[in-house]
């Protein structure tokens, strides 16, 4: 019997990029080799549908996502892999949960508010560009998680609201209905740095300084050679705990590699034979996988049998809770 249910989602709005594996998938995919808990990882396509409306970049994405998973090990036999557009229960539910939400639970919402502070800075309506897959998105994220009585959700710092709003639902539900849900708890890695991007900022494709997990060797070549250093000059120690380009590096080299690289900062490598350390690690981790991305982007149809199998166990989980829930709402006497 597993201890507990771990729950990982990715949505697809972008390219996954150095900053995406290192902060969310890398840590969730360590998840997948505890025995001891039953791990959940879903393509989020509907969460991604509030941005992306685009039905080619909708599909590219959605496909992109899944096959990343794929390309850096996640087992499918081993966890439960599912696209979220495959388990209608999580639709249900979250129709359910919403009638329980406040309106103003809602209105608190980080990423409505990021809108709304937005639109007042420039003089707009504040529910310009707003659509009602914006402003319920923690609802739909609650009944993500609720539905398969999630334990852990492992998040970052700015997803950890989401969490705590599933709480808020599944309480109002447990007063009104009687103890059904259980109520999920957040994981958060402190010791996840903000990983830079090329100019030093949060990686991110707000800043357009990512980047792509998958890019080919030639281009992640002139990428990196783009990172932003400072003005040290060759041969001057240089510290290795301050530089993006060290930090970087960690996460794709050995433990022998680091402390070498290591001594070589204090012994003033020049940042270009810094960067070209950090090429060659990169993509050497990086090139078996690349290639398997590549091989599943070109063969949907497996992805697509991946995910089937996978949204069967999900809605198997899903169904006798779903049952419940319909239950004490008063659906069946």
């Amino acid at each position: 019997m597993s201890d507990k249910i771990v729950l990982t989602g990715i949505k697809p709005t972008g390219q996954v990029h150095v900053g995406n594996y290192i902060a969310a998938i890398k840590p969730a995919l360590q998840i997948a080799q505890n025995s001891h808990c039953t791990a959940l990882y879903f393509v989020a396509d509907y969460h991604g549908l509030t941005f992306i409306q685009n039905r080619e970049s909708f599909n590219e994405l959605s496909y992109g996502i899944a096959a990343t998973w794929l390309a850096l090990g996640l087992n499918p036999e081993k966890v439960i892999f599912y696209r979220q557009s495959d388990v209608p229960e999580i639709f249900e539910l979250s129709w359910i949960l919403s009638c329980l939400a406040p309106k103003g639970l809602m209105n608190r919402a980080h990423a409505y508010k990021a809108v709304v502070d937005k639109n007042e800075q420039l003089g707009l309506d504040m529910d310009a560009g707003v659509n009602m897959g914006l402003f319920t998105y923690p609802i739909l994220m609650a009944a993500d998680i609720l539905l398969f009585q999630t334990d852990e959700v492992p998040v970052g710092k700015d997803q950890i609201q989401h969490v705590e709003i599933a709480r808020d639902l599944a309480e109002a539900f447990n007063r009104n209905y009687g103890e059904t849900l259980k109520l999920p708890s957040y994981i958060v890695d402190d010791q996840t740095a903000v990983i830079p991007g090329l100019d030093g900022r949060k990686m991110s494709k707000s800043y357009n300084n990512t980047i792509p997990l998958f890019e080919s060797a030639a281009n992640l070549k002139k990428l990196i050679s783009r990172i932003k250093t400072d003005s040290t000059a060759p041969h001057e120690p240089k510290d290795p705990d301050s530089s993006n380009i060290f930090l970087l590096y960690k996460e794709f080299a050995s433990a022998a590699q680091v402390e070498e690289l290591r001594d070589n900062f204090h012994s003033g490598i020049s940042w270009g034979d810094a960067k070209q350390e950090l090429y060659q690690v990169m993509n050497a981790y990086l090139e078996q996988p690349r290639e398997k991305y590549h091989k599943l982007m070109a063969s949907r149809d497996e992805i697509d049998e991946i995910l089937s199998a996978g949204a069967k166990k999900a809605r198997a989980m899903a169904q006798p809770l779903l049952e419940q829930v319909k239950h004490k709402i008063g659906r069946y006497r």
